[in-house]
């Protein structure tokens, strides 16, 4: 398509810059913040705004304001467009991890933070020491929605879901192992299905339900187990293990590694588990942005050494 320059030049860049941040804060106030002006002159932008498009765009609700069917069609291409503009005018070969000041959100499960975080902030401080990281807990349906929001920079964890421009990157594949105090239990590796199910066990759930693969897998031998703490947190869980007869299973990094903290045993869990798929997932207009490409090549780089914890 043959670019009309006179068309173009009417259109101020900054309205697009005003537009994404109304639909991601769904706040007049929020969105002046976001981008450093004042809330009068982001009212006028928005006007500007609703005249350039002919639509409402924004409207309000009980919930603070309402994008219009063709604001959330603008929302991606707005967003996909400000990043490639910023792409263009960042050198990549100016990005130097050892002088950026940059803020990281990242999204995950506190199993890959306690896998994962302590060997990534020691190589930020070492290699990357104006890199900060904000960590939050977020399960896999809420992150698309905070990744397109841009409240989020990257999510790692197990995801099934996302549109095409939600990207996404294997970091590793885990399997399972049953966890206990051998102690308590009276067991030894490997244990069998009835030992396996003649105790309760710990579940861990993000999703508020008691029911996880396991129940999927002993359904399909016609069995069931019975629970006796169902938790969204993955680090409470050896704790609970610790104190009681109980059992669990997790991913087997995570196992191992809580059983040498803490005098647990593993075995084998008795049933057969699918490998589950621990990924990095992003929003695609960060795709060439140099710090976010450089803290995706080293999470890749530490998750590879064969010496570390996962």
């Amino acid at each position: 398509m043959t670019i009309d320059h006179i068309d173009l030049s009417r259109v101020d860049l900054n309205l697009l810059v005003a537009l994404d941040a109304l639909l991601a804060e769904r706040s007049v106030t929020r969105a002046a913040a976001r981008i450093g002006i004042g809330q009068s002159a982001m009212s006028s932008s928005l006007a500007r705004l609703r005249t350039l498009f002919s639509d409402e765009l924004l409207t309000r609700a009980p919930e603070g304001m309402r994008p219009t069917p063709r604001a959330l069609a603008l929302a991606e291409p707005v967003r996909t467009l400000l990043r490639q503009v910023q792409a263009l005018v960042r050198r990549d070969d100016a990005f130097d991890p050892r002088t950026v000041t940059r803020t990281f959100t990242i999204g995950l499960p506190d199993s890959a933070e306690v896998l994962i975080g302590p060997r990534l902030l020691a190589h930020l401080r070492a290699e990357a020491p104006g890199i900060s990281l904000l960590l939050r807990s977020i399960d896999s349906i809420r992150i698309l929605q905070e990744l397109d929001a841009d409240r989020v920079d990257l999510g790692i964890g197990f995801f099934t879901d996302g549109q095409t421009h939600h990207k996404q990157r294997l970091l590793y594949r885990d399997s399972y192992l049953c966890v206990f105090n051998a102690d308590l239990l009276g067991l030894a590796p490997p244990i069998s299905l009835d030992d396996y199910l003649r105790f309760p066990h710990v579940l861990t759930s993000l999703k508020e339900t008691a029911h996880g693969v396991v129940d999927d897998a002993l359904a399909r031998l016609g069995r069931s187990r019975t629970l006796a703490v169902t938790t969204p947190r993955f680090l409470a869980v050896p704790f609970l293990v610790r104190s009681a007869p109980v059992l669990t299973t997790m991913h087997a990094r995570l196992a191992t590694f809580f059983a040498g903290a803490l005098g647990l045993t593993v075995s084998p869990a008795p049933v057969d588990l699918e490998d589950v798929a621990i990924s990095m997932l992003w929003h695609a207009s960060y795709d060439d942005d140099p710090a976010h490409r450089w803290l995706r090549r080293t999470l890749l780089a530490l998750v590879e050494e064969p010496t570390g914890t996962i």
